[in-house]
């Protein structure tokens, strides 16, 4: 074992002690499921704000961020940047759901308007999602610790996992919060250092950066257009930051949600540049982990992986209180108390590490399938949510719902090379311009199916206004 793996092994036990150390011993539902203190008292906006931050900036964020830069430059790094847009529009979604309609959760929402057929596909959805962030995240510690299937990357798999665990079982949504603000000035400190060690090599060239995606059809471009496709859904499906936004004020809750999206959207773009840095500095048939080692050096390198380490443990916490909230309170599997919430923290890690060992390996494809996946709610948000139009039938929801499925299935299914659909259908080759093709085409037909519905439900309009 390396003197760094021995180091970053160290520092791992040290953020979980100290992540025990800050975790208090949930008293009440409204501490475990609510992310309030034991006086009852909701998180500042710093709090409130480095709780955003850290559950959006994980592991699988960062090296995505960093993928895209060193293999599609500029465009790339952009690209995985504008989905921190999601910020802005979940602050709108926040604003117009809680302190516009009054609803309490996405939940009452969709029930209220859709009935069983919106919560039942929302909590699917978003069920996925959740198992989708344990593996994707415990599948990056275990490269950072060792090769696919060795003993090291067995091993600190199980063991920050079940640690990320240990801590969130104790105080569940308020353990998570009180956690974030440690993990991320951890978080942002080991970034700093590790972008002065990047400037340090006097190698970094501003312009070269800026021109690095000359050619106006880079996938990174086109994913930067996907990505403002659908960023106006993506913050909806996201529980970790919904749940955020039912449990301060509002003037905390909409200041966090902003700050949130500045500080997260520079530091999710600092790493997307380094990826773009060593792009323009690798070698032939170079990968960016041993390119950005070569060029920084081992000690450097390990500040990236304790930021990845970090990250991991801080958006598994995040993970582990939202799938407790949501399988008991949102979706009401069992009685609202501690231990069966705790219960249910259990069975995601489980799923989790099922997906992990028996399950694709594609980072990026687990965001691009959750983003594509995430498209039926981008007409609920227009028409449902922010027009407030209660006149849309059931079955405009469900065609924009089974659209958005569809195409979710195909793009996996072709980006992983089981089929060519869209390729056949279109002639296009890379999978981020089918990426492209389907997001449009799912936010075009589920508009479409609501104009539809509500042009032919004037009764439901009337009885509605009235």
């Amino acid at each position: 074992m390396s003197e760094q793996t021995v180091v970053l092994a160290i520092v791992t036990g040290m953020v979980a002690l100290m992540s025990l150390y800050f975790s208090p011993r949930a008293r009440h539902i409204g501490s475990f499921f609510g992310g309030r203190d034991a006086a009852d008292r909701a998180p500042g906006v710093l709090m409130l704000t480095f709780s955003q931050v850290t559950t959006w900036i994980f592991a699988r964020s960062i090296m995505n961020a960093a993928i895209l830069g060193y293999f599609y430059g500029i465009g790339g790094a952009l690209a995985y940047a504008a989905y921190y847009l999601s910020f802005l529009t979940g602050a709108w979604i926040i604003r117009s759901l809680r302190f516009r309609h009054g609803y309490k959760s996405v939940q009452a929402f969709l029930s209220d308007r859709f009935g069983a057929a919106g919560t039942v596909s929302y909590n699917f959805v978003v069920g996925v999602r959740l198992l989708s962030e344990v593996f994707a995240n415990l599948l990056v510690i275990g490269l950072i610790f060792g090769a696919d299937g060795t003993v090291a990357y067995v091993a600190s798999i199980l063991l920050v996992g079940f640690v990320a665990l240990g801590y969130s079982l104790l105080g569940g949504l308020n353990a998570s919060i009180r956690t974030d603000v440690m993990q991320m000035s951890f978080f942002l400190l080991v970034l700093a250092a590790l972008i002065a060690a990047v400037f340090a090599t006097g190698s970094f060239d501003v312009g070269a950066i800026v021109g690095s995606t000359p050619a106006v059809d880079n996938p990174g471009w086109v994913l930067l257009a996907v990505a403002l496709l659908q960023v106006w859904s993506y913050p909806l499906h996201d529980p970790v930051m919904m749940d955020r936004g039912f449990i301060a004020d509002r003037k905390t809750t909409i200041a966090s949600f902003y700050h949130a999206g500045w500080i997260s959207t520079l530091c999710i773009l600092a790493f997307g540049l380094i990826g773009v840095w060593a792009g323009l500095n690798k070698l032939p048939d170079e990968g960016f982990v041993s390119s950005l080692a070569r060029l920084v050096g081992d000690w450097p390198m390990l500040m990236f992986n304790i930021a990845l380490v970090v990250s991991c443990m801080s958006t598994l916490d995040s993970t582990f209180s939202s799938t407790a909230k949501l399988a008991i309170v949102d979706m009401r599997v069992g009685k609202p108390t501690v231990t069966n919430g705790r219960l249910a923290m259990l069975a995601f890690l489980i799923g989790g590490l099922l997906m992990v060992f028996f399950g694709s390996k594609d980072l990026f494809a687990a965001v691009a399938v959750s983003g594509t996946a995430s498209m039926f709610l981008a007409p609920v948000i227009f028409f449902s949510l922010w027009m407030g139009r209660t006149d849309v039938p059931v079955w405009s929801y469900l065609v924009a719902f089974f659209t958005a499925m569809a195409a979710a299935v195909v793009y996996f299914t072709d980006s992983s090379g089981y089929s060519n659909v869209v390729g056949a259908l279109t002639g296009l080759e890379h999978k981020y311009a089918k990426l492209l093709f389907l997001s449009a085409a799912t936010l075009t037909i589920g508009c479409g199916a609501f104009v539809t519905g509500m042009l032919t439900s004037p009764g439901r309009a009337r009885t509605a206004s009235a």
